[in-house]
């Protein structure tokens, strides 16, 4: 690397910190000045990209990065980490945010200002608790995170203000509420058989012996909360309502990273915090999950008439993929050259869904504007009218259907060969069907863009917000091509954290 970076990037540099608190100040001023918020948005919006890419510059040069808070080191204080998962996870949310952001300073302005003025100190809200969550180490700081990052969220469900939004934001406070509950019960269980909360402290002690029952329950309560949070199957149902009904930008950032941090979550406490739990008869039922939530949300998606609900049902049914990373990556692959391919691919398909469901979201938000409505019938030959949309929408439908060269190709081979090198077939089946699935409920709307009819548009959509969904759809697209370095980034951490 260049003499300028290897300097900024030297372990002492906090950027991991500045990635929380960068967002926070700027919801700070938001907040204070909403008249400034408008204008912070590209400076913000870079500068965040610009952070979370030197991070991940330190953890390519450095390895994992650990920063304690306050000079306090666990197991008295706190600390956040960088690593490869975090730093990856990082880029793509700082680009994704970047572009939901820069989409919205032109769509809200045609809105009431009341809902513009309440917007951006959400959404920089989210931004810092979707980082805290990403970088965090201890399991009640991660709670704090998930919480600002939860009441941020309903709130940008409800900005509307329409009966369908506050009903909908309604069903994903009390989901939520009962998600914190457990997780909340569950930490305190863990603490009082652990006497700490430090991911990193946590896996030194040995936990199993004189009776495990406890544990489980920990453990069992906290993963329901993240369950509930995360909309993986079975409590998913208050996703498709909300995600619908929020406006495109939220709904992109709802989609592609807020429901991204709990599952990260989910997989540092099961294989990070508690390598030596995970049962393979556990990991067996956890990637039935996975398989259900992909053939339901399929389904769901399948019989939708609407072309936002028709991307929330499919969200349902891809983070069911990262559910496969159980039994692939766990007890019983983890002695096969297999389980890193699991975890790399895990990673890989969180990346790439980000990038496609965000450019999915605001695709069909500039849909929506455009025609007046989304209703997947009434959408014949839309693909004329407003052609960038459309390819966008196409691009991101290649990834989430796991063609090549995308991202999510990569993402699903490596899930699908793992699953065939250590000999558990039937989640490659799985894998293979729900391929089949995505790409004809995705179809649907595509041969509808497609055909032979030029409808009138209800409001021009600028070329500007149609080209920034398409930016982040040759991104998934991208990830695929590029594929080397974003592993190469991976590796020290399957190799150092979780215990393959």
């Amino acid at each position: 690397m260049p003499p300028w970076i290897t300097d900024w990037t030297q372990p002492g540099v906090p950027w991991a910190a500045l990635a929380i608190v960068g967002p926070l100040a700027m919801a700070l001023a938001a907040a204070l000045w909403p008249v400034l918020a408008r204008a912070l948005v590209w400076p913000a919006g870079l500068a965040n990209v610009a952070v979370a890419a030197l991070a991940c510059a330190q953890v390519w040069q450095h390895g994992a990065i650990e920063l304690a808070v306050g000079g306090w080191r666990p197991p008295l204080g706190i600390s956040l980490r960088l690593d490869g998962l975090a730093g990856a996870m990082l880029l793509v949310a700082s680009l994704v945010s970047l572009a939901a952001l820069v989409f919205a300073r032109a769509g809200l302005a045609e809105g009431p200002a009341r809902q513009e003025a309440a917007f951006w100190p959400l959404a920089f809200c989210i931004l810092a608790a979707l980082h805290a969550s990403l970088l965090g180490a201890d399991l009640f700081n991660l709670y704090v995170a998930l919480e600002l990052l939860t009441v941020s969220a309903v709130a940008l469900v409800a900005l509307e203000g329409t009966p369908a939004a506050l009903a909908a934001a309604l069903r994903y406070l009390f989901v939520a509420l009962a998600g914190s509950l457990a997780y909340l019960l569950g930490v305190a269980l863990l603490y009082a058989r652990s006497g700490t909360l430090d991911l990193h402290v946590l896996r030194a002690i040995p936990l199993q012996g004189g009776g495990e029952f406890d544990l489980l329950l920990a453990v069992a309560l906290i993963t329901t909360g993240l369950l509930a949070k995360g909309a993986l199957f079975p409590l998913h149902g208050w996703l498709a309502p909300a995600h619908a009904a929020a406006p495109a930008p939220a709904s992109a950032l709802l989609s592609a990273l807020v429901v991204k941090a709990p599952i990260v979550i989910l997989l540092r406490v099961w294989f990070e915090a508690l390598p030596g739990l995970p049962t393979p008869s556990f990991a067996q039922l956890v990637g039935a999950l996975g398989a259900a939530a992909i053939l339901l949300g399929s389904l769901l998606a399948l019989r939708e008439e609407r072309l936002k609900r028709l991307v929330a049902y499919s969200t349902v049914a891809q983070l069911g993929y990262v559910l496969l990373v159980f039994p692939l990556g766990a007890a019983a692959a983890r002695d096969h050259e297999w389980a890193a391919a699991a975890w790399t691919g895990a990673a890989f398909h969180l990346m790439a869904h980000a990038l496609a469901k965000a450019a999915m979201f605001l695709s069909a938000g500039a849909m929506l504007q455009g025609l007046g409505h989304d209703r997947i019938d009434g959408m014949a030959g839309v693909g004329g009218a407003m052609p960038v949309s459309a390819f966008a929408f196409a691009l991101a439908a290649v990834s989430l259907m796991g063609l090549p060269p995308s991202g999510g190709f990569t993402g699903k081979y490596l899930l699908l060969t793992a699953a065939l090198g250590s000999g558990q077939w039937w989640w490659a089946a799985v894998i293979l069907l729900g391929g089949l699935l995505a790409a004809a409920y995705l179809f649907r709307p595509l041969s509808c863009f497609m055909a032979d009819a030029r409808p009138a548009l209800h409001s021009p959509v600028p070329l500007g917000r149609q080209v920034i969904a398409l930016v982040l759809a040759l991104g998934a697209i991208g990830l695929g091509l590029l594929s080397a370095a974003p592993a190469r980034l991976l590796a020290p951490h399957w190799a150092g954290e979780v215990a393959l």
